[in-house]
């Protein structure tokens, strides 16, 4: 069971006197003297509770549990009050305090309101660890690279999706992986031991979409690029999905399908047909801090399919890949990644991009922040340090990417 504690008091006796305490009874004390050194140590993972003075010089006990409770909602909070605080208290409990204590605090009272929060504590964090046991190891997971919230959003969307009957649109923009996406699908449905047919649209006849269906013996079949069916095809598709049988459709498209359908290019009903669930899939550009994780994703594949070894990722190459638009998307970044992997060419700069000069030294910076919070496990202050920045200019550079430390811890 977890046993920190985050120790918050801005005068150095109390807080030394407190963690000794704390620390005869078996538990790990991490000492800050204040809400800007606290800060650092709270994360949604963070393994304890945390113990704060309310009043301290700048932001104090009530900005932290605003904070805490902004990073992860569960972490309990205790407010420590001096004289003649207690109403102050009783706000903090209303607004979500674990709990309080009236400075000094008999040791006894201490160790039995810190040893009830860490039990609640523990509580949460088990809760979690089977959660994400349950998750792990699928396929959304193993298959749907990214650590930004638009990927985990997208897995949850796919893992929502699979757990229904219905059929599926799947769009994104080009190169972004329907196919991929429609797998995963199938792979975490009900009939994922039934087979997965897949075929292209642009040759798919009335007669292939029959054999498809039949193959599939209550699976899935996946149409790629189902817009690019021609108009008997089309009505083929429709027939055969309403036939009552228990097989499913997954219909991946690039193309703007509604407005294929407002341009009377591709049929209503069944567009009406296919679009029960849909899942959109992001464009890289819409979430670039994915860039550098599928990029070494994808040189890991390439160097164990050709037995190669594998070459050094720097930032300054993950600055240049986050410093290009991809209009390729996912398809683009890997065939990049192969030539990488067998020292084929290295990653350039991009040339003639849309994007203006300012927009691409961001997209560096917002790398190289991203890299020095990778390499300092999440740690702020010791970025700041590799980077030879100032800690509030530091700070100021994270709040302008949005860019959250506690998401490489």
């Amino acid at each position: 069971m977890t046993r920190k504690v985050l120790l918050v008091d801005d005068d150095q006796s109390v807080r030394e006197a407190l963690g000794q305490t704390l620390e005869l009874a078996g538990l790990e004390p991490v000492k800050a003297g204040s809400y800007i050194e606290a800060k650092d140590h709270v994360s949604p993972g963070f393994a304890g509770v945390v113990l704060t003075d309310i009043r301290m010089p700048g932001k104090d006990g009530f900005a932290l549990l605003e904070f805490a409770q902004g990073v992860d909602p569960d972490l309990p909070v205790i407010l420590l009050t001096g004289e003649g605080d207690i109403p102050m208290a009783v706000r903090g409990i209303s607004a979500g305090a674990h709990d309080f204590l009236e400075k000094p605090c008999d040791p006894k009272d201490l160790l039995a309101v810190v040893e009830k929060a860490i039990r609640s504590r523990a509580l949460v964090l088990e809760n979690r660890r089977l959660k994400r046991q349950l998750t792990s190891g699928d396929a959304a997971a193993r298959m749907l690279a990214g650590q930004s919230q638009v990927a985990e959003d997208l897995r949850a969307r796919v893992r929502a999706v699979a757990g229904t009957a219905a059929d599926v649109l799947i769009t994104g923009a080009p190169g972004s992986g329907t196919a991929k996406v429609a797998e995963v699908i199938h792979l975490l449905s009900a009939g994922s031991r039934r087979p997965f047919e897949k075929l292209a649209a642009g040759s798919a006849t009335s007669r292939t979409l029959a054999r498809a269906f039949a193959a599939a013996e209550g699976g899935s079949v996946f149409v790629d690029e189902v817009a690019a069916l021609d108009a008997e095809a089309q009505f083929a598709l429709l027939d055969l999905s309403e036939t009552g049988s228990e097989l499913r459709v997954l219909a991946g498209t690039y193309r703007d399908i509604d407005a294929e359908v407002e341009q009377g290019r591709f049929n209503p009903d069944l567009f009406y047909r296919l679009d029960v669930t849909r899942v959109r899939i992001p464009a890289l550009r819409e979430r670039p801090e994915d860039i550098p994780v599928l990029f070494s994703h994808y040189v890991d594949i390439a160097c164990e399919q050709a037995a190669l070894p594998r070459p050094e990722i720097t930032p300054e190459v993950n600055a240049r890949l986050m410093a290009q638009d991809w209009p390729g998307n996912a398809r683009s970044l890997m065939n990049a990644a192969m030539r990488f992997a067998m020292g084929l060419s290295e990653v350039e700069a991009p040339e003639d991009e849309p994007a203006g000069l300012s927009q691409q030294m961001a997209g560096v910076e917002r790398s190289l922040l991203i890299e020095a919070l990778r390499r300092a496990g999440g740690h702020a202050t010791e970025a700041a340090k590799a980077l030879k920045l100032p800690r509030k200019t530091f700070y100021d550079k994270l709040a302008r990417h949005g860019i959250r430390p506690d998401l490489y811890r």
